[in-house]
């Protein structure tokens, strides 16, 4: 009997595509489940805490905000977005990590920090 293109691959064929298959599926939802870093990781060198604003106090406000940060390579922040943490700090601290100066790098760079809001 002969086979053309058309026809179905033994079954011991089709069973090891499947699981090339899944595992190309299973690498990729890895690679896509661990968070992407910098190429550069920058030391912070110095930090300036941030001004708690009056009306988070008044609302008893805290959390945690995350900034993302791109860097010169010079170690001036030259650019900040809010990532995550509560709209009410986010100015706060995107205005203290402004001032924060990192170690000199390669070039330009993008971190991300975390600017921590207590009370007291």
């Amino acid at each position: 009997m002969n086979k053309t293109c058309f026809d179905s691959p033994p079954t011991g064929v089709r069973r090891k595509g499947a699981r090339i298959f899944q595992a190309a599926a299973l690498l990729l939802l890895i690679v896509l489940a661990i968070p992407a870093r910098a190429a550069d990781e920058r030391a912070i060198k110095s930090r300036v805490p941030p001004v708690y604003p009056e009306i988070a106090r008044r609302m008893k406000i805290s959390g945690e905000v995350r900034i993302q940060a791109t860097v010169d390579a010079d170690g001036k922040v030259i650019d900040t977005k809010p990532i995550s943490g509560n709209r009410v700090l986010s100015q706060a601290a995107e205005d203290a990590v402004r001032r924060w100066k990192f170690e000199p790098g390669a070039g330009v760079s993008t971190v991300v920090v975390s600017v921590n809001f207590g009370l007291e």
